[in-house]
């Protein structure tokens, strides 16, 4: 009886790690594809635009394989016509480069909504919509078909007069979305306002974090083993 106990072990273990191969490698769609029912039209803009760079659609989405961890990514989002009063929570869709917010009777676009969104070259709103972070930030804007198209990001990091306070010394500046710009420090800096010169002591800083952590973790788990009643 023993010896068959001991051959159903790996056989079972086999079985849960392809079970937790499988689990890992499915395909997970995004959310934000399915804020709305319906899926994309061929003859909207984000499905031309979907057809042209060979993506496949799924939902209200546009998704285009990446050759990063992400084995999809959003190129296009249509949520026209979803009678959304409020647009938030579209994170999903930050790498989206086209987005139809038209026929939806939004009452209030913020502007951080699209932070972080550094590849949407194409927004179509409302036409009682304003382009996010104001016209300024965009190359262009126009009012066609009662809609309002905001296209081509300005980039903040450029504009002439602001480029010395937008980011300190020893800093680089980057877009981060319509009227946003990030700073990140250049080589060789890090800290406060990148004052600090030399390579970050990531051993001095999460060396201690680490042993704590591993310490607390000890502790923890001889305290249960001693709650722990014998059979």
């Amino acid at each position: 009886m023993k010896a068959g106990r001991i051959q159903l072990k790996p056989a079972l273990l086999t079985l849960i790690f392809t079970a937790c191969l499988y689990a890992g490698g499915e395909r997970t769609e995004p959310q934000v594809c399915s804020l709305c029912s319906g899926s994309v039209l061929n003859g909207t803009s984000v499905g031309e635009f979907c057809s042209a760079s060979a993506g496949r659609t799924h939902g209200r989405c546009c998704l285009r394989p990446d050759n990063t961890t992400d084995p999809e990514r959003v190129t296009g989002l249509d949520l026209s016509n979803c009678s959304l009063t409020h647009v938030e929570d579209l994170h999903e869709a930050s790498t989206a480069v086209i987005i139809d917010l038209s026929l939806n009777p939004i009452v209030n676009l913020s502007d951080t909504a699209f932070q972080g969104f550094i590849e949407l070259n194409y927004l179509i709103l409302p036409g009682d919509v304003d382009c996010p972070a104001g016209n300024t930030s965009w190359s262009k804007v126009e009012l066609k078909d009662g809609n309002h198209l905001c296209e081509g990001q300005t980039n903040m990091c450029n504009q002439t007069g602001r480029l010395s306070m937008n980011c300190p010394e020893n800093s680089l500046c980057a877009p981060y979305g319509p009227g946003f710009f990030e700073c990140s420090c250049a080589d060789d800096f890090h800290g406060y306002k990148c004052l600090r010169e030399g390579e970050f002591p990531a051993l001095q800083v999460f060396g201690p974090l680490g042993a704590s952590a591993v310490v607390i973790s000890f502790l923890l788990w001889v305290t249960q083993r001693r709650m722990v009643k014998p059979l």
